[in-house]
């Protein structure tokens, strides 16, 4: 099978060609979509697309620029792509782009005069994880198994992810699907089969985070303005914290999962945005949430929507008067204690929150039972099978497979025993090995099922428990013990890829269904990010917005990386 709309892209092939066919050239003319001349000359201040600048370019600034006729969407949708065509090579955060990006702007230019922004991400260019469905393009999940162009079938799904298509109906500009490791199955690097290794943006020697770490590496360097990320154990706070961005994983059940590759729909997985502010990730959980009739599971959320939406909570004062819990062993043991550098900049941090009028609790959690608690989890349900499945009956009927058995065919795996293949809980280590499962079972029909919501319940009861007995509002912690490892851990074993990022909440806050937002704080003296953390409570989505923007007011700590287009020599 095959589809005009495939366009895939690796170092080896680069760019091959923004256009559909992937045929030369790489770059695509402005006069190629009908209308576009027209757009042009209507401009007041007529530009190019080399003209706009596009480093920490933001979805509120854009808005600002099309308003006063600055360019066009379809200027800064080109702008975007000669920016891709100049460091994609060097970075490798794309699997393949949209050959109708273009095409898109251009229609929405037109909308734009005649009725004016559908909303704040309209004309917006937008990069989203190659786990997520987009109609007409293929969807890999990192794996080569489902690319033509890798040796696979091509996996081409009828209709958009529930996020996708309600992103797209916000105005946004799909450029492309970024790298993922197969099937989203590490917490540290980002290396795919049908795509290769992905660099961090800000330091080339150093892992992007996983496992949405393309999608990372594109907003680090500008390739887009913002994305979506997904996670079931760090995958969307790990690379944010690593590229120094803005990663907001909500609630589990906030967000409809329907059309995203699942790990763990059932109790883990959540869709996300990495942004480079948290005005704009906010405004993108605003455009993201909320109930759907594709995934029922999402009207856990109904009624948790804030009035006004998210970013009507974006408030510079929002830390007075507000008490944290801080990191320490009651929490956890792994990764404890913080690297010295990690536990000055963690310092730094505390103190600039005082500042802004909040208190803080040292370590809460201590004495508490929670850490021994969490060591009692039982094994997480086969949840695998029933999620893929669902996923499946979802992908249309022009798809490359609908049932266990087609997809055996093409992966030449076994169907029953993909509970957890691949599906890497950052920071813990290597995945763990396939196991027996049960068919496609739906999980709460399970007594496996119910010991593992018993012990959830209890969790979150401690967790409550633990909040309400210390007045706190919610927790303050870095996001790693650590900075980001090295992207080649060991260059005498240069195949030798552990996950070991040393995350501090996100297998934890995965577990119990917790949202977090993690943002930049300050660098490490190498140049690296340190990010810190606020966690809350279910659906209090509206007042980590607020604590996390009036941090981010206060500290303007985000540093723009200097891109290479030439990957420096290793030493010899």
């Amino acid at each position: 099978m095959r589809s005009r709309f495939v366009c895939p892209l690796t170092t080896a092939s680069v760019v091959l060609a923004l256009l559909a066919g992937c045929s030369p050239p790489v770059r695509f003319s402005l006069e190629a979509t009908p209308g576009v001349r027209q757009e042009r000359a209507a401009l007041s201040r007529p530009t190019t697309a080399a003209a706009i600048d596009l480093v920490e370019l933001t979805a509120e600034q854009i808005q600002k620029d099309y308003a006063a006729h600055t360019y066009t969407a379809v200027q800064l949708t080109q702008a975007y792509l000669d920016r891709i065509a100049t460091y994609e090579p060097v970075y490798n955060a794309f699997i393949s782009m949209n050959p109708e990006a273009l095409e898109i702007a251009a229609r929405l230019d037109a909308e734009y005069k005649k009725s004016g922004p559908r909303g704040p991400l309209h004309g917006v260019p937008v990069v989203i994880k190659d786990n997520m469905d987009y109609a007409g393009l293929v969807t890999t999940a990192g794996y080569a198994g489902f690319s033509e162009a890798a040796g696979g079938i091509d996996m081409i799904p009828g209709d958009d992810a529930a996020v996708v298509e309600r992103m797209r109906k916000s105005g946004v500009i799909v450029l492309g699907k970024t790298n993922l490791p197969d099937f989203a199955g590490d917490g540290t690097r980002t290396k795919s089969t049908v795509a290769g290794v992905t660099r961090n943006a800000t330091n080339v020697n150093r892992a992007p985070g996983g496992s949405s770490g393309g999608t990372a590496t594109a907003v680090n360097a500008s390739f887009a303005t913002l994305g979506l990320g997904t996670e079931t154990g760090g995958s969307i706070e790990n690379p944010a914290s690593s590229q120094g961005l803005v990663g907001f994983k909500p609630t589990f059940g906030l967000v409809p999962l329907e059309g995203v590759v699942p790990i763990d729909a059932t109790y883990r997985d959540v869709v996300g945005p990495i942004a480079r502010t948290v005005r704009d990730a906010a405004t993108v959980l605003d455009v993201l949430a909320g109930p759907s009739d594709e995934d029922l599971a999402s009207y856990a959320g109904a009624g948790h929507l804030p009035e006004g939406g998210y970013v009507s909570h974006l408030d510079a004062d929002a830390l007075t008067g507000k008490r944290f819990g801080l990191v320490g062993f009651g929490w956890r043991r792994q990764f404890m204690p913080l690297a010295p550098e990690t536990a000055e900049l963690y310092a730094k941090a505390i103190a600039k929150l005082k500042v802004m009028g909040a208190e803080v609790v040292e370590d809460p959690f201590a004495g508490s039972g929670f850490v021994d608690l969490y060591k009692e989890q039982p094994r997480v349900p086969s949840v695998s099978a029933h999620d893929l499945l669902v996923y499946m009956h979802g992908l249309g009927p022009n798809a490359a497979f609908h049932s266990p058995a087609e997809w055996e065919q093409i992966t030449g795996k076994n169907f029953r025993a993909t509970e957890n293949a691949g599906a890497a809980r950052g920071g813990r280590g290597a995945p763990p090995p396939e196991r027996p499962q049960q068919p496609p079972t739906t999980p709460t029909a399970t007594e496996e099922s119910d010991a593992y919501g018993a012990w959830r319940m209890q969790i979150r009861a401690m967790f409550r428990k633990v909040l309400a007995d210390n007045k706190l509002d919610g927790l303050f912690f870095p996001q790693a013990a650590g900075p980001i490892r090295p992207l080649v851990e060991d260059p005498s074993r240069p195949d030798y890829s552990p996950n070991n990022h040393p995350e501090i909440p996100s297998n934890i806050i995965n577990d119990i269904g917790l949202p977090v937002i993690t943002l930049p704080a300050d660098y490490y003296a190498d140049g690296m990010p340190f990010n810190v953390a606020f966690i809350g409570d279910m659906w209090t989505e509206p007042q980590l917005v607020g604590w996390a923007y009036a941090f981010e007011q206060a500290t303007k700590a985000r540093r723009a990386p200097t891109l290479i287009t030439k990957l420096p020599e290793a030493p010899r």
